[in-house]
């Protein structure tokens, strides 16, 4: 089989593996009272997720909390409670398809024809004994659709604020995107990223996040999800 039937899916795989977008799917509900330094700790909310790797995502919600007008408990009793959970689900095959190629036909009764459309003939050349033009002799050849898979992740990150006083609930948000990587590293701060742009966001409301994570200074679009 030739080589140049799987040359196109192949970069296509590489673009979509590299994009230099992030986009993501993110639902809030909250009943935050006006920030005014309320100090927070931030706990798995999964205990089997505590470690160094938690560490590091979980600064980053420090952080994006601390920017927001919140302050990190230092000792005493929190105010509020922060839980985070992440997660990739498992590699699932999404079947693609790209257009086909034209490709070239033959003349008929002398001359040069004209390029056929994919798989269908070309046309004949003028002649100047017969007149006219006619139906090519051979076919033309081309390149068909392609089909291909592509390996896709599911992955999100979730967080719940609580007030430690009675333990309910006043801030929860979800971040979801589908990516060709299953790297958390990589995933994991975009997700967070894409829950506190605009925080803490409209309470019921699904908003498409769009950023370029190499460009922190660029401002991220938001979409409203419908249906």
């Amino acid at each position: 089989m030739s080589p140049l039937r799987y040359a196109l899916p192949l970069t296509l795989l590489a673009v979509a593996g590299c994009a230099p977008t992030f986009e993501a799917r993110v639902a809030r509900f909250q009943a935050l009272p006006p920030q005014a330094g309320q100090s927070f700790t931030v706990e798995p909310r999964d205990g089997e997720k505590a470690g160094l790797e938690f560490e590091t995502y979980a600064n980053l919600v420090r952080q994006r909390l601390v920017a927001n007008g919140f302050r990190e408990a230092a000792g005493a009793s929190p105010d509020l409670v922060v839980q985070l959970d992440y997660n990739v689900g498992p590699p699932r095959e999404k079947v693609r398809t790209s257009p086909g190629y034209g490709g070239f036909g033959y003349g008929g009764y002398g001359g040069f024809g004209y390029g056929g459309y994919g798989r269908f003939g070309g046309f004949g050349g003028w002649n100047p004994y017969w007149g006219g033009f006619g139906p090519g002799a051979f076919g033309g050849f081309g390149f068909g659709p392609e089909i291909y898979s592509v390996t896709q992740y599911n992955s999100q990150a979730a967080i719940r604020i609580t007030r430690a006083a009675d333990k309910q609930s006043v801030f929860e948000g979800r971040a979801e995107t589908v990516s060709t990587s299953n790297n958390l590293t990589r995933l994991v701060p975009n997700l967070v990223t894409a829950i506190f742009t605009n925080f803490p966001g409209n309470s019921g409301e699904t908003v498409r996040v769009t950023f370029d994570p190499a460009k922190p200074g660029v401002p991220a679009t938001i979409r409203p999800v419908r249906g």
